[in-house]
């Protein structure tokens, strides 16, 4: 190998990763308040449902596959669980009670779009643009039925105490605190570390990679995704593969809608909307293939958070925020570019 091709390998593999402490250096300069712990803690908030739909879409993109309901149903879990919530506080439940019952109940209904994607992308072998885009429609049309087109109110205060809660505490004298916030003298700042909700959302992630790379569901994902007839020949059960893959889609999604929920108490049917495209083009940029057969949750993880810096790093900097999606789709090509003229670079072995 010579110096020259080994630096653009270096180049080829990493160019996500530099491109991140790019635009962190750049927000830094011109950015007043980016680099400090309120400047992250703004950019995990926003990745918060953008990594749940992105690991979602990983899933799906490995097989070869798109899940374009995500948003819709992450939308649709944020209005049932409020619906939820609101109607069982109402009939004389507890706050936590109601809120608890309401969770469980939203992640068994929230499954139902994505059997409905997998039995029609795995049995009737629909594409899975027209399955999800169809799945999609119903779950936000019955979200704007339930919701009346507006926000789902009467969602218990306790709610919004859980989805915006910490995890991780410091004050001086104190020390650190998990879960409860420190009682300090009047005036004694208390420093919110971690995000409660951030931190499940890892939990979940860290989960998701395990399955995807280190187990035999996973090894039978990238085989779907990388030739079917293959899987099928080699006794892969691809009809229930599918079925598993567009539910696990369904659950990551349903959870980011219950996310929502605690963390704004309310629902609303276009929750998720704005987080489709994003999900998708943090998956790419990841280094997924599109075609199928190649993809990690890590790398999705990298690409939701360029997204995500850049996010915050436009707002923070007074760009407009519709400027975003240009650079969106600016960083899109330049994704897809590489993948499509130098994959064999951006997966050379060192």
């Amino acid at each position: 190998m010579t110096r020259k091709s080994g630096f653009a390998t270096f180049v080829g593999q990493r160019w996500a990763v530099l491109f991140l402490c790019l635009e962190v250096v750049v927000f830094s300069i011109v950015g007043q308040g980016f680099f400090s712990l309120n400047g992250v803690q703004i950019v995990l908030f926003y990745g918060t449902s953008l990594f749940l739909l992105a690991t979602a879409e990983t899933f799906v993109i490995v097989t070869g596959g798109i899940d374009l309901s995500v948003g819709f149903v992450m939308g649709f879990s944020a209005v049932i669980s409020a619906r939820l919530v609101a109607a069982m506080v109402l009939a004389g439940m507890t706050p936590l009670t109601a809120i608890i019952l309401a969770i469980i109940a939203t992640l068994a209904i929230g499954l139902l779009p994505g059997l409905l994607s997998g039995f029609l992308v795995g049995r009737l072998k629909v594409t899975s643009f027209l399955a999800t885009f169809a799945t999609g429609g119903i779950v936000y049309g019955i979200s704007l039925l339930l919701s009346g087109g507006g926000e789902t109110k009467g969602v218990p205060d306790l709610a919004n105490v859980i989805g915006n809660s910490y995890f991780l505490y410091w004050a001086r004298g104190k020390g650190f605190s998990i879960f409860t916030r420190p009682e300090v003298a009047r005036g004694t700042r208390v420093i919110e570390i971690l995000p409660s909700m951030l931190v499940i959302t890892a939990v979940v992630v860290i989960v998701a990679a395990f399955v995807l790379n280190r187990t035999r569901f996973g090894r039978h994902t990238y085989a779907i995704g990388g030739n079917e007839d293959a899987a099928v020949r080699a006794g892969i059960n691809i009809r229930r593969h599918y079925l598993v893959i567009y539910a696990l889609s369904a659950f990551f999604a349903t959870l980011a809608g219950i996310i929502y929920m605690l963390e704004y108490i309310t629902g609303k049917p276009d929750a998720g909307t704005s987080f489709l495209l994003d999900s998708i083009v943090g998956v790419v940029i990841g280094g997924a293939s599109l075609y199928g057969g190649a993809g990690t949750v890590w790398g999705t993880i990298l690409g939701c958070l360029i997204l995500s810096v850049l996010e915050t790093g436009l707002r923070m900097a007074g760009v407009p925020t519709f400027d975003k999606f240009i650079a969106v789709g600016l960083i899109l090509i330049l994704a897809v570019l590489i993948d499509q003229f130098f994959p064999e670079l951006i997966h050379k072995e060192d």
